[in-house]
C-alpha cells in the first residue's frame, strides 16, 4: 500500500466519518432529552436522499402524502387533548402549528416539484419537508408513551422504523437513487488530488456541528435541550415541558439526519432501506460516547469511518463485520467502568 492509496482511502473514511458523526450527533441528542434510541434515525437519511432526487426528476415523491396525513393525525390528536383537558381556547394555534403548518409545506412541495426551481431551493425543501416529518413522528408515536420505559420506548421506535421501511418502498419504489454532486472541482495536496466534494462533506458537516454548539451554549432553548438532558425531573421543576423539549428535539434530529442524507447522496447510491445500516454505524459511534457525550461520539464515528475505508481495502467481503465488532471491547468497557443502577439500589 503506499502513500497515494493511503491518502485516498484516509480521504474516504474521514468524508464517511464526518457523515456519521451527525448521525451520532443526533442519536445521542434524541436519546439524552427522550431517552428514546432513535433506531428510525436512517430511514431520514434515506427520506432525504430520495426527496431531494425526486425533485431533480420534478416529482414530490410520497413525502408530500405522508406530511399531509401525518398532519391530519397529529390535529385529530391535539383536538382530543384539547377537548379532554378543557384546553378548547387553545385548540386553533395547536392545528395551526401541529396541522396548518406542515400542510403548507406539503402544498409546497407538491406544487414546486413539477416547476425543478435551482439545485439550492430543491435542497432547502426537501430539508424541511423531512425535517418536518420529525416533530410529527414523536407527537403521534413516541409523546404518548413518554414516561414508558427505555424499552417500552425501544419497541415503539422499531416499530416505527419498520413502518417507515415500508413506507419508503412505497413511496420511492425499490430503485436506488443518487443525486449531483455539489462540485466536480479536485485539487492537488502534497501529491495527492483532493476531492473537492469531499471537503465540502466535511466542511458542511463541522460548520452543522459548531452551530448546533452556539445552538445549545448561546440560545434559550439550547439550555433547556441540555438541562433536559442533565435532570428530565429537575427541568420539568424549573418549568421546561417535557412535550416541548421532546418535539424541539425530534426536529432538530430529523434536520441531521435529512442533511446526511443530502451529503451522502452525490457519495453513494441510496435504496428505501439503506439508511438502517448507515445509521447503525453512527450508533456504535454514539456508543464511543455512552450515548450521552457528543464529543466522544463524533471521535468514534471519525474511527468508524477510517477503520471501515481500509477494512474494504484489505477485507472487503468484511468490512461490516469489522465495524460492527468494534463495538464489542467498547460496550465490555463501558460496562466495566459505569455504575448500574442495581449497584444504587
Amino acid at each position: 500500500m503506499d502513500l497515494p492509496i493511503v491518502a485516498l482511502l484516509a480521504q474516504d473514511g474521514i468524508t464517511n466519518g464526518a457523515i456519521y458523526a451527525l448521525l451520532a450527533l443526533a442519536l445521542v441528542l434524541v436519546f439524552a432529552v427522550t431517552r428514546v434510541i432513535w433506531v428510525p434515525s436512517g430511514e431520514f437519511l434515506a427520506y432525504g436522499t430520495l426527496t431531494l432526487a425526486g425533485l431533480q426528476l420534478g416529482k414530490a415523491s410520497g413525502i408530500a402524502g405522508l406530511l399531509a396525513g401525518m398532519a391530519v393525525v397529529a390535529g385529530a390528536m391535539e383536538a382530543w387533548r384539547s377537548i379532554g383537558d378543557g384546553e378548547a381556547r387553545r385548540l386553533p394555534a395547536r392545528l395551526a402549528l401541529w396541522t396548518g403548518l406542515p400542510l403548507a409545506i406539503a402544498a409546497a412541495l407538491y406544487f414546486i416539484a413539477p416547476l425543478q426551481p435551482p439545485f439550492f431551493v430543491q435542497i432547502l425543501l426537501a430539508l424541511t419537508a423531512v425535517t418536518a416529518l420529525g416533530p410529527l413522528l414523536y407527537r403521534i408515536a413516541f409523546q404518548p408513551v413518554a414516561e414508558a420505559s427505555v424499552l417500552v420506548l425501544l419497541i415503539v421506535a422499531v416499530a416505527v422504523h419498520f413502518a417507515l421501511v415500508g413506507l419508503g418502498l412505497w413511496f420511492f419504489g425499490a430503485e436506488g437513487s443518487r443525486t449531483p454532486p455539489f462540485t466536480s472541482a479536485s485539487f492537488e495536496l502534497g501529491g495527492v488530488t483532493v476531492s473537492g466534494q469531499s471537503v465540502l462533506v466535511v466542511a458542511t458537516s463541522i460548520a452543522l456541528i459548531f452551530a448546533l454548539a452556539l445552538f445549545f451554549n448561546r440560545t434559550l432553548y439550547g439550555r433547556a435541550l441540555r438541562a433536559t438532558a442533565v435532570n428530565r425531573v429537575g427541568a420539568r421543576l424549573a418549568g421546561i415541558s417535557p412535550g416541548f423539549a421532546g418535539t424541539l428535539t425530534f426536529t432538530l434530529g430529523a434536520l441531521m439526519c435529512a442533511f446526511c442524507g443530502v451529503l451522502i447522496g452525490p457519495i453513494t447510491t441510496v435504496y428505501y432501506d439503506s439508511g438502517f445500516l448507515i445509521s447503525l454505524k453512527g450508533f456504535v459511534g454514539a456508543i464511543f460516547g455512552g450515548l450521552v457525550t457528543y464529543p466522544a461520539a463524533a471521535a468514534g464515528s471519525l474511527l468508524v469511518g477510517v477503520l471501515e475505508s481500509f477494512s474494504s481495502f484489505w477485507a472487503s467481503a468484511f468490512k461490516e463485520v469489522i465495524v460492527f465488532t468494534l463495538i464489542i471491547p467498547v460496550l465490555l468497557w463501558l460496562s466495566l467502568t459505569t455504575q448500574h443502577h442495581e449497584e444504587d439500589e
